[in-house]
Order: structure tokens, then C-alpha cells, then sequence
């Protein structure tokens, strides 16, 4: 095995810092469209407070799509020029860390095929049922009149429900990084018939899943084996090893490349950054290749008109609560309560303090990745998901009170097997429909979202979460915590 982090921060005055480090790849991309922001984000002295209010700016000053467009390239370049790889006692940044290191030793490959009959209709989990046909219809109807999902979103799932005969992806090799994710599209693929490879960490626990999951579905599935027949690979020390692996699994096949790890802190930017040098080592090999993503709701958003008339819709029929909240927001400033849209930029506000400054920078960094990529013509299926009772979210006690009490203000909170065939449905789709040009680089989000309700809801989403979280309480304290175990779903 070689030695060394493999992806890493880089030392500063002797010690890594994820701050400094965040820090400046924001500053950079902010530079090369606002000088002025850019010199307010170096200058910061408290960025756990500060890195909000910036993502914000930064989304305000992507509505312009040329803006958009530069600050995604300006991003990217800053992340793969700080970012370094370190092994066997070399140190280069991870621009050059595929060129400078061959792979120390080859991967093996297991195959597992599963033995159920592939599943030839799509059908929706869903409050104990199983909804397909017209009962799914009719489900995304109410989904889409109560503002839950967008309406792009609905059209897209009813088109597949109707071309039952692209849910096996035909054609396509399908690999997973962090496969084993809770509403990763893994489970769907497999019962759908496709060819899955599997990426994700050497722990027992995980493979365990994967191969229950696969050995029932109806599809293929390819994983890497170390030396001693161990399943899976350390992305972040074995990067060049898995870029030779990846390249010969997936010959013969239209590859499509899905970003679905999370790791805790820093880590979740280092493993961004190491999919985003494998993806663009697979789009120089083969430029028809497809990225896929799925986009947390709890981020900030350029998002349509229409989303934000109604939005502004529900805020003036509040009614009776209008006095009820009067005091409350009168106290706390018009902090509590606010209204989801006040000013002129349509953005969507949702950044949640509680999921820290790294955890947005490596989803603003995924979301870079696909903005470049679709401007150079490249295929790119990136797709807002729902909020999910996942482990990897709701481990955080505000965050779970908070989502038991989403609903008393518009929001619907998924559970992990209806989010996952929804977002598969909607990567099905998206390989069956050619990349449409648009100089909205901020479409890639908006169009086909499941934001569940935060996008539409009449308060901005920070402005009521102490509120729904008080009213969540019992309910997260008491309610069964059978929540799904996994590595990290991405949202």
C-alpha cells in the first residue's frame, strides 16, 4: 500500500486547515466576479458565522449565467490547485495527481449477479404502498399542486413510468462512488436490471449491504478487491489505482460517473475533490461519459418566478397566524418568521448552520463541477433530492426535531426507499433525453427539483427552524429511530 494522506489539505504554517483552505477556493471563485466579495471572505475572522452569508452572496452572483459560468471555473481551479496529493513521500497538487503517480499495485474485480427477475415498471415506495401506473400519477400530481416538487420534476418521473424499457439503462455502466449511500440509486439499478459498479470505502459492514442488494436484485455488479480479496477502495489514498480499475471495468460501456460519498468535516471536500479529479480523468478518455449528482435542498438556489410567486402567495395568506407571529418577529428583529424572498434575486434560501462551512463548500464544489461540464457540452444529470430521514443528517438532534416538525410549514421530509427510486427514475430519464444547451447554467438545479417544499414554503426555511424543531421534539425523542445505517447519503 503507498504510503502518505493521499488527498489532503495542505499544510499552512505547519498545521492543515480546512478553514484557510475553504476559505480561499471560495475567495477565488467569488474573484473572478466581485473583487469587493472576495476581500470580505479572506477578511473573515469568524467563519463558522461569516460562511452563510457568503454562500448566499455567492449564489446571488451566480444569477447572471456568464458570472455563474466564471465563478464555477474559477472554483474548480482554486479546489485543484490547493488540494494536494501526498504519497510515498512526494507532494503535488491534485491538478497533477493522476500525471505524477502510477498505480503502486492492480485491483482486482468481484462480480456479483443478481437472481430476481428485473423489475419492468417503475414503482414508488411510498406511506406503505407501492404506487405505480396511475396511483404514482396522481401522486406526483399532489406533489407538484402542494408545491413538494417541481413540475419538470413529475413530467420526468410520468416519462419513465411510460418507457418502462429504460430502466435498465441499456447501454450504460453505471458506477457509484459511495454505492453504499442510503438514497444512492444502487437498490432501483440493481432491481431494474442494470450494470452497477460499486465504489465506496473497505469496511465489512458496507459490502455487506452491497452485496445483499445486488444478490437480490436483477442486474451486475462489479466492485474492486484489494490483494488479500478485501471489497472496496480508499478513493482518497488509492486514486490512481482506481482511475486504471475504473478505466478497465467500465471499456466497452457508455460510462456514467455518480457522486454519492459524504464523509464528516474537511473529509467530505477532500473525497469531492478526488471524484472531481477521477471525472475529469473519465470525461478526457471518453467525453460522451455522464456525470451524476444529486443536489442537497439545503443550500441556496437560483430558482424560477414562479417558485417564488408562490412562495409569496402562501406569506399573504397566512391569516390568523399573521398576528400570532407578529410579537415573535417584532422581537427577534424579523429573524423569526421572515419571509423566504425579500429581494429583488430569486433566491432560494435553505443553508443550514448545523451542517457547517465544509459540507457546503463540497456540495458548492460538486455543483461547480457540473456547471463547467455542462458548458462544454458534457452530459450531466445533477437533480435537487427531497429531504431525507438519513443517519448521516438526523444524527444531529436539531436537524431531526426539526424535520418531525417540517410539515406544520410545507415541508415534506422523504423516507430513504422513496427518495431512492425517485432519484433513480430521474437518472433514468436524464440518459434517455440529449443535453439541452441553455445559458442558465443555474437550470441544471431548478429544472426537475425535489426541494420537497423548502423552495415554495412561505418563511425562509432558517427563520422557523427553532420552531419546527420545538414542535418536532417529542416526535424525534420518541418516535422509533429505525433510520437507515449508511456511509452518507449526499443530501
Amino acid at each position: 500500500m503507498p504510503a502518505g494522506a493521499g488527498v489532503a489539505f495542505p499544510e499552512i504554517g505547519g498545521r492543515r486547515s480546512t478553514t484557510a483552505t475553504g476559505k480561499a477556493i471560495l475567495a477565488e471563485a467569488a474573484g473572478a466576479v466581485d473583487r469587493e466579495l472576495e476581500s470580505r471572505i479572506r477578511a473573515s475572522a469568524n467563519w463558522r458565522a461569516d460562511y452563510m452569508a457568503i454562500m448566499r452572496e455567492l449564489t446571488a452572483a451566480s444569477a447572471d449565467g456568464r458570472r455563474s459560468l466564471g465563478i464555477a471555473r474559477a472554483g474548480l481551479t482554486a479546489m485543484r490547485t490547493r488540494l494536494t496529493v501526498e504519497r510515498d513521500g512526494r507532494v503535488v497538487s491534485l491538478d497533477d495527481g493522476l500525471e505524477a503517480f502510477e498505480p503502486s499495485f492492480s485491483l482486482g474485480t468481484g462480480e456479483i449477479c443478481g437472481t430476481a427477475r428485473p423489475l419492468r415498471e417503475l414503482r414508488v415506495p411510498y406511506r406503505g404502498e407501492e404506487l405505480e401506473g396511475e396511483a404514482l400519477s396522481a401522486q406526483l400530481r399532489r406533489w407538484t399542486e402542494a408545491g413538494v416538487v417541481e413540475r419538470s420534476f413529475a413530467d420526468a418521473a410520468r416519462r419513465v413510468a411510460e418507457h418502462p424499457e429504460w430502466l435498465s439503462v441499456p447501454g450504460h455502466c453505471v458506477a457509484l462512488v459511495g454505492a453504499g449511500a442510503a438514497i444512492g440509486p444502487l437498490a432501483p439499478l440493481s432491481a431494474w436490471g442494470a450494470d452497477v459498479i460499486a465504489l465506496d470505502l473497505p469496511e465489512p459492514e458496507i459490502w455487506q449491504r452491497i452485496a445483499h442488494v445486488a444478490g437480490g436484485g436483477a442486474g451486475r455488479l462489479r466492485v474492486p478487491l484489494a490483494v488479500d480479496r478485501t471489497a472496496g477502495v480508499d478513493l482518497l489514498r488509492l486514486l490512481p489505482e482506481t482511475r486504471a480499475w475504473l478505466a478497465n471495468a467500465s471499456s466497452g460501456a457508455e460510462l456514467v460517473l455518480g457522486m454519492h460519498a459524504y464523509a464528516d468535516g474537511g473529509d467530505h471536500i477532500r473525497v469531492t475533490g478526488a471524484f472531481d479529479a477521477l471525472a475529469t480523468d473519465v470525461l478526457n478518455r471518453s467525453p460522451s461519459s455522464t456525470l451524476s449528482f444529486l443536489a442537497t435542498p439545503t443550500d441556496a438556489y437560483i430558482v424560477p418566478a414562479d417558485v417564488v410567486a408562490r412562495s409569496r402567495a402562501a406569506y399573504r395568506r397566512r391569516g390568523i397566524r399573521r398576528a400570532l407571529q407578529a410579537p415573535a418577529k417584532a422581537l427577534s428583529g424579523d429573524r423569526l418568521y421572515a419571509a423566504a424572498y425579500r429581494d429583488e434575486v430569486p433566491l432560494a434560501d435553505a443553508l443550514v448552520k448545523q451542517q457547517g462551512p465544509n459540507y457546503a463548500i463540497a456540495k458548492r464544489l460538486q455543483r461547480w463541477r457540473g456547471i463547467v461540464t455542462h458548458a462544454a457540452g458534457g452530459r450531466v444529470s445533477f437533480n435537487v433530492a427531497p429531504s431525507t430521514w438519513t443517519r448521516s443528517v438526523t444524527k444531529n438532534r436539531i436537524l431531526a426535531a426539526a424535520y418531525a416538525g417540517a410539515h406544520h410549514f410545507g415541508v415534506e421530509i422523504f423516507e430513504p426507499a422513496t427518495t431512492r427510486v425517485l432519484m433513480a427514475a430521474l437518472l433514468v430519464h436524464d440518459l434517455h433525453r440529449p443535453p439541452a444547451p441553455t445559458e442558465d447554467p443555474e437550470r441544471l438545479f431548478s429544472d426537475g427539483a425535489a426541494h420537497g417544499g423548502l423552495w415554495t414554503a412561505a418563511y425562509e426555511p432558517r427563520s422557523v427552524l427553532g420552531t419546527a424543531a420545538l414542535v418536532g421534539l417529542p416526535r424525534a425523542l420518541f418516535a422509533p429511530r429505525g433510520l437507515t445505517p449508511e456511509r452518507g447519503a449526499s443530501v
